[in-house]
């Protein structure tokens, strides 16, 4: 199998193929398109197949991590968005849960006010009322209403339309009959049901999460369009699958009409691809470290299996978004964030950034403002020559010339304010760890740092430094470990049905019986896509509660018919999970399921490991021994720094800090006091302290 995988960053589109008969692996980058992605996609994808000599009609599967939706989110540019609902019920996306984000502020930003996903003289009503909580008809579907408002909707010129009805996670034939109408009345439109995106309850989450899905639609169906064209045109008969939000795969058609189940792509496909790197080193912790040019990405991976977000934790450019999401915390700092000074004089490093154009006045693209890029330029840990393998030279001056403009500013010499450009973003990014890690209960201090993306392995052993991470480990191509994530993934479909029972008093028919309906259906959605039913897999869950609280925590389900006994254990685990959340649980509380998961993944093909070659010694690895300038204690120190060939890197044989690693996708800092070596699996591992 002839494998292609294409992930769109902010700076760069990272391409990666791999032959999994042969176990070879070729990686190529170019600079992202932001007018149209799909064209840095298809520039990546042909330059890599002439470098490599491959014929693109060989290519067997295209899997893609795409930023249209997010963009289009957190740019505030996607399409004029109508709401039909319930009468009486206008004003759910805009009231929300009358919760202030932030208590305590008389200058916060509520985006679902300030930047509505769809304007209110766009949202209209119509008659109709289930009851639950088994979703008896109270007033019948009034469907001249409905076909007034798509008419009224399609004269203001409305582009897509979300039809959220109150209680249709009961029973969804209301919102169905409705799409029906309006599509005949107005089938340009895009079209889209809170049923069939979020089958939940929590109305407000539920109809925002359709109106996100209906805002960014027309704009993600388009670029699939495009991006299958442009495909077909260059001879690429390959299959298409797009990366979800939930760590999996899906086709063109499911990611057209639910787009918003991409909102975390490429971030996802990189917490997988940090997975994969740390595969086969017994390691039970990770913490994947994706830094780019605009953000920096976070997961954390326990005993194999990455954290999941919650009800309560998913939320998009501040947006609540009900659909399932590996739990990624994202911060605005990267390669391209912008030092400067706020308001009040202080030192402040992004979130703004230079993106890819201009860019960061290293890459002579008419940048002027200083980024953390150029801060490594001025501190000699980015070699001018041998910038992406050489491909791109750094201008040096012009880093140099807008760092001593701001070090002017500060009143600080040139070098302490690139070195304080690193230290201010090493703080954000760690702290950003924090949030996921300490503030949640776990120890960093027992887990490996993964650290990935054009900048990940810079500042990767600095972070860990300063959250007593014992190790971090670079993967063999940090620079685009998104992109090998996503050959390292499955097809992944879910359904949820909300259940509403109490372990006081279960109905076990109805619950395996709502378990059996869950699996047809999916299995439906794979036969629709054309995936062999016989190899897939299902894995179960549901969302659990002590009675009276106010939100869920997800437990594992078993397999097969649900008897007392088996859901017996399955509270058990809740309380587990209870206490390891919150630092207690109530044994003898009635616990509510509050609704059922079911998740179906047929398997695909995928990357494997090449034996990375290695070279005979450190000596033969070392391009040059140059001055670079790390911090000790109070002081500035300027040192001796060997920068060394990663593929040429002996295999086991360690190295003392300072160093730079270098190599087409990346470059990698190993800082005074800390020990490197390549291993096996092609990771570069780096022992930080005096590991």
């Amino acid at each position: 199998m002839k494998l292609i995988g294409v992930d769109v960053g902010g700076t760069f589109t990272d391409v990666v193929y791999t032959d999994t008969n042969r176990n070879e692996t070729l990686i190529h980058k170019v600079a992202t398109t932001p007018a149209d992605p799909s064209e840095g996609v298809m520039t990546g994808i042909l330059g890599l197949c002439r470098r490599g000599g491959i014929d693109p009609a060989a290519i067997d599967h295209v899997y893609h991590g795409t930023t249209i939706a997010t963009n289009a989110v957190l740019e505030y540019k996607g399409a004029r968005t109508g709401i039909v609902t319930t009468a009486g019920y206008r004003d759910i996306v805009h009231i929300g849960r009358h919760q202030r984000p932030q208590h305590y502020s008389i200058m916060q930003d509520i985006p679902w006010q300030a930047r509505p996903l769809t304007r209110r003289r766009h949202r209209k009503v119509v008659e109709e009322r289930l009851a639950p909580p088994k979703g008896e008809v109270l007033v019948p579907l009034n469907e001249e209403q409905v076909r007034k408002v798509a008419r009224e909707l399609k004269a203001e010129g409305v582009e897509a339309v979300a039809v959220c009805f109150l209680f249709s996670y009961l029973d969804p034939k209301h919102e169905d009959r409705a799409r029906d109408i309006i599509a005949e009345e107005y089938p340009e439109a895009f079209v889209t049901t809170s049923s069939g995106v979020s089958p939940q309850f929590r109305e407000f989450e539920r109809f925002t999460t359709a109106a996100m899905n209906a805002f960014i639609g027309p704009k993600v169906r388009t670029y699939v369009n495009q991006l299958n064209g442009a495909l077909d045109e260059a001879g690429l008969k390959a299959d298409l699958h797009i990366m979800r939000s939930n760590g999996g795969v899906a086709t063109p058609a499911m990611i057209s009409e639910t787009p918003v189940l991409t909102l975390l792509s490429g971030p996802a496909a990189g917490v997988l691809g940090g997975a994969f790197a740390g595969q086969g080193l017994d390691r039970q912790g990770l913490i994947t470290f994706d830094i780019g040019g605009t953000s920096a990405d976070i997961g954390v991976v326990t005993g194999g299996r990455f954290g999941e977000a919650t009800a309560r934790d998913t939320w998009i450019a501040g947006y609540p978004v009900m659909v399932p999401m590996i739990d990624i915390h994202t911060i605005g700092a990267g390669g391209g964030s912008i030092a400067g000074t706020d308001a009040g004089g202080a030192f402040r490093v992004g979130p703004q950034s230079a993106g890819s154009v201009p860019g960061p006045a290293a890459y002579g693209r008419g940048g002027t403002e200083p980024t953390v890029t150029d801060a490594n330029v001025v501190l000699g840990r980015l070699d001018k020559d041998n910038f992406l393998g050489g491909e791109m030279n750094l201008d040096d001056d012009a880093s140099r010339r807008v760092i001593r403009d701001l070090a002017e500013r500060l009143g600080l010499t040139d070098l302490e304010a690139a070195e304080g450009i690193v230290t201010i973003v090493n703080s954000n990014m760690a702290n950003a760890i924090r949030s996921r890690t300490v503030q949640k209960g776990i120890d960093p201090r027992g887990y490996s740092l993964v650290a990935f993306g054009g900048a990940g392995p810079l500042h990767g052993a600095e972070v860990a430094k300063m959250l007593s991470i014992p190790e971090v480990i670079v993967p063999p191509y940090p620079g685009i470990t998104s992109a090998v994530g996503l050959l390292t993934t499955d097809l992944k479909y879910e359904t949820i049905r909300t259940e509403f029972q109490v372990s006081t008093d279960i109905d076990f028919a109805r619950l395996n019986d709502d378990f059996a309906g869950m699996e047809k259906s999916l299995r439906d959605q794979f036969a629709a896509d054309e995936v062999d039913v016989g190899g897939v897999s299902f894995a179960r869950a549901a969302d659990m509660r002590y009675v009276g609280q106010g939100y869920e925590l997800r437990v594992d389900m078993p397999d097969g018919g649900i008897d007392p006994a088996a859901l017996d254990q399955a509270f058990e685990r809740f309380h587990q999970q209870h206490t390891a959340e919150y630092g207690h649980h109530f044994a003898d509380s009635p616990i509510e399921i509050v609704n059922i998961r079911l998740t179906g993944i047929g398997e695909t093909p995928k990357i494997g490991r090449p034996a990375p070659a290695g070279g005979p010694s450190l000596e033969e690895a070392r391009v040059k021994v140059s001055e670079s300038v790390f911090r000790k204690g109070d002081e500035l120190e300027t040192v001796e720094t060997a920068f060394y060939e990663r593929d040429k890197l002996p295999i086991g044989e360690r190295f003392d800090g300072p160093a730079i690693v270098l190599q087409t996708d990346s470059t990698t800092v190993v800082p005074p006091g800390c020990k490197a070596a390549a291993d096996p699996h092609g990771n570069l591992i780096i022992k930080v302290g005096d590991g």
